[in-house]
């Protein structure tokens, strides 16, 4: 129809995705056939009428289109900007505080645009005249009449015309008073905006953040002083901004969004320079190290190069700061070694003459452990405290805060339930019983719930449809169907509960409620719920005396087994989402075995059959990781037994002198309640049976993971640090990395140099260098070509675009992680390790197998290992399906130490420790020292064997993985298991998360 009869015609939220249908219209392919101008669309042709124009529009904030997409169409960046956009909340804000003063101006508007018009009228008419005037024009009476008027009439108009010109100052005068509460309300809205950066799931659209703006004005406290108003507004907005935010985020975002918000506010008063955030977020991104030697042990190797960049970059405040270390050695160290540095003075003049967030810089190079909490202080010192108290989220408010026509939609996360609250607070409004519909999403229901939908709408019923990630391509039929409800019952609420998935539509979340539903954070608050649930009557419920001390025992267990969660992959290998339903059955386990014990009077409690259901079935059933199911088995060891009702040894989950977790007296449910809130809010790692360094290590990854998002956040253009643009920087980069690139390995010389005669082992190398060879390739093309992008010689694909941005963050260009061994090493870092691969090849060619073997140097380690088992079962004649690898810890620190090779099996260095330190003299596994996450291993022998021969005591079987990022759920990541001894119990290590990495990060 458009087509045929010339109207311009939209689609409305196209994504990446162009139907090939409307191709001819974009290309404009248009046919002339006599007389007639005809295009095709799919098989039709359609007559064509050259005033048709086609629009598309995209919600997404930065679409990826192809090239020809380009070509076809004209495409225009129509999102805001941040001075559009303050004008426009100037227009709110004055609409708001001065009525008169905004209609006043619409109206000179008006006038204004009306009285131009009028001028043009009169110059077109008068020229009409002239030009169609005949004879003599003095003769011509009509037409000196017409000039006579026009005069007056412009003369008139000009006047009029000058007057609002000078109106129009004044006005503006006025309104620009209020610029700065305009002004601060851009900034919050393109922080909110930024957040989708983050996570796909947190998208906010300008309507929905005008209306807490204009609550915000509402809300704000009224005051004569203009500056005192502006100054309530202002306070009001951001404080509404914020908690509307956080309501949205997930607990681990929530500190990021505030360091953003307070990061955007100061710069917007020029505060926090550019400069200084890009070190607080990138510190040292060099690929050379420093030429200036670390003058002291116990500071790490990156912070030093990060101590040389800050003198370098701010010679005023802390030129002398390298020399300072050097001569002071004894007092840095002593505030190096506080529990919280960032609380305590910093040494020398630096406590004094630096601003607090050049404090932060600082505190990078030394202890990044505690970044994460000096981003708190600053905050709070900075916006206030309520900045870092994120908002409790009720039901109640959320439901005040809904309308008909905005779903609420519910992000999960593991071990949340939202669904049961919400049948409470359907109780509490009178909502309960058929008022209330629920529907779990899943394949068939899309009819079913789009009929669910229209009766809620009509009737004013509220529908909640869980799980929605499983259906997420009917979700756009379900974006329509909202569109298309114009007036529905005031009653009808939507509620929608999801995954974070990536392909969510945008239209859904934009226009909805966003709430993040988490389960709470530390043992006590998540056992406080956990007995908030249970009834009263089911303790009672069961006659054994036994019973409630247990049920206890179980929360207990199950809080802990939650709270592993947070200490990342010292915690658990997959984070797994325990909930309350398995709590709820293994209560009823409990329930039933007990009774069963009591009614036939039998004394013994039947751990057997409780550890594996509970250990092995009901929460191992989760467990899809070996060595997590042994840390699960552990904990049913250590807290189900005969021995918890020991009195003469008393039993405790765990006791230092601040604090006893212990198992109360046997009582009502209240006694058990009270316990619970005698416990502290917050608890140390020990409690899990977790080493005190595994705090560090989860604040640690805490700021490296905001750091990542906050480099994500930073605007991609500009000038970097020394004065260059981004694109020049790029190229130094690439430049040095291509000088840095050695030569592909001749393969075949290689194999001519090796001989016929070829063991497993010699397979295992060119297998190797065959990979190394393809890396090298790749980063030198994609390094060529990007240069030749840069210079604008080839268009910049987005492959291009994404190394040209890992390299500008000093991180690894996906393309080349892809050919290499997993890594999480910083670009710089990274190119040692690359250098160091390639001499161990090279050393491995030219002078036979390493006398002792760099592991994490192997593309994949296994196959070498493989190979040794190999190669010694030819050598004996051993079955390759009855031998195995065995291990054994030597006393040689370094590669150098070992002169000759193993007569059976291989030396291998480069292994980390990790949970837990190694002692040389006693060669055995012992407690870490504080602070010290990491510690290398001794040289390592690795000694295949017949796996009926290995008869093992006192040893832990500890994984070896590629990374400290362990094993992901697919599995990837393991290399082999090697065998430690120990003294202790091995309970005590299997806690503790004791494994090997065969990298440091």
């Amino acid at each position: 129809m458009a087509i045929k009869y010339g109207f311009p015609f939209l689609f409305q939220d196209v994504d990446e995705y162009i139907d090939p249908v409307i191709d001819n219209v974009l290309e404009k392919n248009i046919k002339g056939a006599q007389g007639r101008q005809i295009i095709l669309l799919g098989d039709k042709e359609v007559d064509y009428d050259p005033n048709f124009k086609l629009y598309l529009n995209t919600k997404l904030a930065n679409p990826k289109y192809s090239p020809s997409v380009f070509g076809k169409a004209m495409v225009i960046n129509y999102t805001v900007t941040l001075k559009g956009l303050e004008d426009q909340l100037l227009s709110v804000i004055v609409g708001f505080e001065r009525k008169e003063l905004e209609e006043q101006r619409e109206r000179l508007i008006q006038e204004t645009s009306e009285n131009k018009k009028l001028l043009k009228d009169l110059e077109d008419s008068l020229l009409r005249e002239l030009a169609t005037s005949t004879g003599n024009m003095l003769d011509n009476v009509e037409l000196v009449h017409t000039l006579e008027e026009t005069k007056t009439k412009a003369t008139e108009v000009s006047e009029k015309l000058k007057l609002a010109g000078k109106t129009a100052v004044d006005i503006d005068k006025l309104r620009d008073g209020y610029r700065p509460a305009a002004k601060r309300g851009a900034i919050l809205f393109f922080v909110l905006a930024e957040m989708a950066l983050v996570n796909t799931m947190y998208q906010y659209s300008l309507a929905s953040y005008l209306e807490v703006f204009d609550f915000s004005l509402r809300k704000s406290l009224p005051d004569s002083i203009l500056q005192k108003r502006l100054r309530n507004i202002m306070d009001t907005l951001t404080y509404n901004v914020y908690n509307y935010g956080c309501t949205g985020l997930f607990e681990k975002h929530k500190l990021l969004f505030s360091f953003n918000m307070t990061i955007k506010i100061e710069q917007a008063e020029f505060r926090a320079p550019q400069n200084e955030l890009d070190f607080f977020l990138k510190g040292n991104l060099s690929l050379e190290k420093s030429k200036r030697k670390k003058p002291c042990s116990w500071l790490p190797d990156q912070g030093w190069e990060d101590i040389i960049r800050l003198a370098e970059l701010f010679p005023q405040e802390c030129g002398t700061l390298p020399d300072d270390v050097e001569k002071h050695d004894a007092e840095w160290k002593s505030w190096y070694d506080l529990d919280s540095p960032e609380q305590a003075a910093f040494p020398m003049k630096y406590k004094d003459n630096l601003t607090s967030f050049q404090k932060l810089l600082l505190l990078r190079c030394f202890r990044i452990d505690r970044v994460y909490r000096a981003v708190t202080d600053y905050v709070t010192l900075t916006m206030g405290e309520k900045y870092v108290q994120p908002p409790v989220i009720s039901f109640e408010a959320i439901f005040d805060q809904s309308t008909p026509n905005s779903p609420i939609v519910f992000i999960l996360s593991p071990g949340s339930d939202p669904a049961s609250d919400l049948m409470k607070l359907a109780e509490r409004t009178g909502f309960g019983g058929s008022r209330l519909k629920f529907l779990a999403m899943g394949q068939g229901q899309e009819k079913v719930a789009l009929q669910l939908l229209e009766t809620a709408v009509s009737r004013g019923q509220w529908l909640m449809l869980q799980n929605c990630h499983l259906l997420v391509k009917w979700l756009k039929d379900l974006e329509k169907s909202l569109e298309r409800v114009s007036k529905p019952h005031p009653d009808f609420r939507l509620w929608l509960t999801t995954d974070p998935t990536k392909d969510f539509p945008i239209g859904i979340l934009q226009k909805s409620l966003k709430v993040v539903t988490e389960p709470p954070n530390g043992l006590k608050l998540n056992m406080r719920a956990t007995y908030f649930k249970i009834p009263y009557d089911m303790l009672e419920g069961c006659p054994h005396p036994a019973f409630r001390s247990l049920v206890y025992v179980l929360a207990f267990f199950h809080a802990v087994v939650q709270e592993r969660r947070k200490y990342g992959k010292i915690g658990w290998n997959v984070p797994y989402d325990f909930n309350e339903s398995d709590f709820q059955v293994c209560m009823e386990i409990l329930n039933t075995y007990l009774t069963k014990a009591f009614n036939q009077a039998d004394s013994k409690i039947p751990w057997g059959s409780l550890k594996y259901l509970i250990g092995e079935v009901m929460y191992g059933g989760r467990a899809i990781d070996s060595f997590d199911r042994r840390i699960l088995m552990v904990y049913m060891d250590e807290y189900l037994g005969d021995f918890i009702f020991d009195t003469f040894q008393p039993f405790h989950f765990f006791q230092n002198d601040e604090v006893d977790y212990r198992i109360p007296k046997d009582g009502p449910k209240d006694d058990y309640v009270e316990e619970i809130e005698s416990l502290p809010l917050a608890n140390t790692p020990e409690v899990f049976g977790l080493h005190p360094n595994a705090e560090i290590g989860y604040y640690t990854q805490a700021a490296r993971d905001m750091w990542k998002h906050l480099i994500e956040l930073q605007p991609q253009t500009g000038e970097t640090g020394g004065g260059i643009s981004r694109d020049e920087y790029i190229s130094q980069v690439a430049k040095d990395i291509q000088n840095k690139l050695p030569k592909v390995f001749d393969l075949d010389l290689i194999r001519k140099k090796l001989g016929l005669e070829i063991s497993p082992t010699t397979v295992v190398l060119l297998q190797e260098v065959e990979r190394f060879n393809k890396l090298i390739v790749r980063m030198g093309r994609s390094l060529a070509e990007l240069q030749r992008a840069l210079a604008g010689e080839v268009g910049m694909s987005s492959e291009l675009d994404e190394v040209a941005r890992a390299l500008f963050n000093g991180q690894i260009p996906v393309i080349w992680r892809k050919l290499a061994p997993d890594t999480l090493k910083s670009l710089g870092n990274w190119m040692l390790h690359f250098k160091k691969r390639f001499d161990q090849y090279s050393t491995w060619i030219d002078e036979g197998e390493p006398t002792v073997m760099w592991l994490s140097g192997l593309h994949i380690p296994e196959s070498y290992l493989t190979a040794l088992v190999q190669a010694t079962c030819r050598k004996n004649g051993w079955p390759l399906d009855r031998s195995t690898l065995y291990t054994q810890v030597t006393k040689y620190h370094t590669a150098e130490e070992v002169t000759e090779r193993s007569g059976q099996g291989c030396f291998v260095s480069g292994l980390y420790l990790e949970g837990a330190d190694w002692s040389t003299e006693k060669s055995c596994l012992i407690r870490s020292k504080p602070k010290v996450l990491v510690v290398e291993l001794p040289i390592l022998k690795v000694i295949p064997i017949e796996s009926h021969r290995l008869k093992l005591q006192n040893t832990l079987r500890t994984p070896v993985y590629t990374t400290s990022m362990r094993r992901n759920a697919m599995g990837v990541g393991l290399v082999f298991d090697s065998d430690l001894s120990t003294t202790k119990h091995i309970s005590h290590w299997v806690l503790q998360g004791v494994c090997l990495s065969l990298n440091s990060d």
